[in-house]
This record gives structure tokens, C-alpha cells and sequence, in this order.
């Protein structure tokens, strides 16, 4: 989990979204028995909560997340993209970060031409992405992606920032 790359461990974590791997509504709540056993019946609520069927789901996600070492592949990948993503021959890119496979591209606005700009013309060269905090673009591939499809995202990502200074 993203606590542990700073070696910290929150008294409650919650999963969301990704925990069914995209195949079923499920949200989790993780804490140790001293948080957990504070919290009595009736004191909280979940709009997945007690699903037999998604709680299975759940299961076999985290099953194939630890047996495929996706968490591994995760902060390969990530690196690689950020690696390729950093050699962008263009002052119109100010940052590169991440950690794992969630990563940002912060744009550095240059002759009106904006992080949504860029986000609309990578849409246009085949890549969807999505501006977030007005000069930033998130970057958040699958963990199943392979090498190859990473290198070709960022070679993507780096023609067409290159395009604009064209």
C-alpha cells in the first residue's frame, strides 16, 4: 500500500475502487482491533457493505494482486515511465513525479497552450489522461500494463508535448 513507501501504517486505511480489480462494487476498511472494536453496531454504514458476492471478488483481486506481484511490477513500471517521461526535450514540462504506476506531468503554460490543451491533444494521438490542479496531468495506467505499452505511452506523452514546440 502507498503508506508503506514512506514506512508509516495509518490506524485505519480505506480501499476502494480497485480493490474488485474494476469488476464489482467493494470498499474495505482496514484497522487493528483497538480502532476496530471502538466501533459499535449502528455507529458506522457502507453502501457495499455485507455482499457475500463482492466481498469474494474482493478476495480474489488481492488474491491476483499478491500471486502476479502487480505491487512489484507497479514500481518497475513507474519507473521506467517517469525515466522516459524525465527526458522530454521541452521546457514546457516543469515536473515529473509519482510513486508505482500514479504519476503526474506538471506543464509549464507557454503561449496559451495549457495541461487540458496537451490532455486534448493526447487524447487526439491515441492516450487518454486527465488535467487535474490546472497544470498537472495525471498518469494512471493499469498494473497489467506491459513494458512495451509503457514505453509507448511515454513516447506518445513526449512527441506530443514536442509538438507544440514544433
Amino acid at each position: 500500500m502507498c503508506q508503506e513507501w514512506d514506512g508509516i501504517k495509518g490506524d485505519i486505511v480505506v480501499l476502494g475502487k480497485a480493490l474488485s480489480g474494476g469488476m464489482y462494487p467493494v470498499s474495505a476498511v482496514l484497522a487493528n482491533d483497538d480502532i476496530m472494536l471502538t466501533i459499535g453496531r449502528g455507529e458506522h454504514g457502507s453502501t457495499y457493505g455485507g455482499n457475500p458476492l463482492a466481498a469474494r471478488v474482493a478476495m480474489a483481486a488481492l488474491q491476483v494482486l499478491v500471486e502476479e506481484k502487480l505491487a512489484d511490477r507497479a514500481e518497475h513500471l513507474g519507473k521506467l515511465f517517469r525515466e522516459q517521461l524525465q527526458k522530454t526535450p521541452s521546457d514546457r514540462v516543469k515536473a515529473v513525479r509519482g510513486r508505482g504506476m500514479l504519476n503526474a506531468l506538471v506543464i509549464k503554460e507557454q503561449d496559451s497552450i495549457s495541461a487540458w490543451d496537451v490532455c486534448l491533444k493526447l487524447r487526439d494521438n491515441g492516450l487518454l489522461t486527465k488535467p487535474t490542479q490546472g497544470d498537472t496531468i495525471r498518469l494512471a495506467p493499469p498494473l497489467v500494463l506491459t513494458d512495451e505499452q509503457c514505453l509507448e505511452a511515454a513516447d506518445i506523452i513526449k512527441k506530443t508535448i514536442m509538438s507544440f514546440d514544433a
